[in-house]
């Protein structure tokens, strides 16, 4: 399975951004699809899922200014972040997972990573 993200950048504070992932090669359709961001010096984090469900958790930092959306089954989310600040600077990270029920095993994929930075 690969994960392929895109959109990141530089953009100034106070500006959006729109991150893109596109997954491909998966013979199971995702149980979930997601962002995770880690900054420099930082443990990777949550930034925003949904699920195949349309049920979606986000991190405290960016509810009301970041928009998660994508069309599971397609195996596709998207990542609108406006309002963007200087400590969203991170590399951001594409999730997938399967949930493999006659195995009660779960398989997490990761995309390659794709930088953005906010300037202040």
């Amino acid at each position: 399975v690969q994960l392929q993200a895109s959109g990141g950048g530089l953009v100034q504070a106070g500006g959006s951004l729109s991150l893109s992932c596109v997954a491909s090669g998966s013979i199971f359709s995702f149980d979930l699809m997601g962002w995770y961001r880690q900054a420099p010096g930082k443990q990777r984090e949550l930034v925003a899922s949904i699920t195949s469900g349309g049920v979606t958790n986000w991190a405290d930092s960016v509810k009301g200014r970041f928009t998660i959306s994508g069309d599971i089954a397609k195996d596709t989310v998207f990542l609108q972040m406006n309002s963007l600040k200087p400590e969203d600077t991170a590399v951001y990270y594409c999730l997938a997972e399967v949930h493999v029920i006659v195995t009660n095993t779960t398989y997490y994929y990761w995309g390659q990573g794709t930088l953005v930075t906010v300037s202040s």
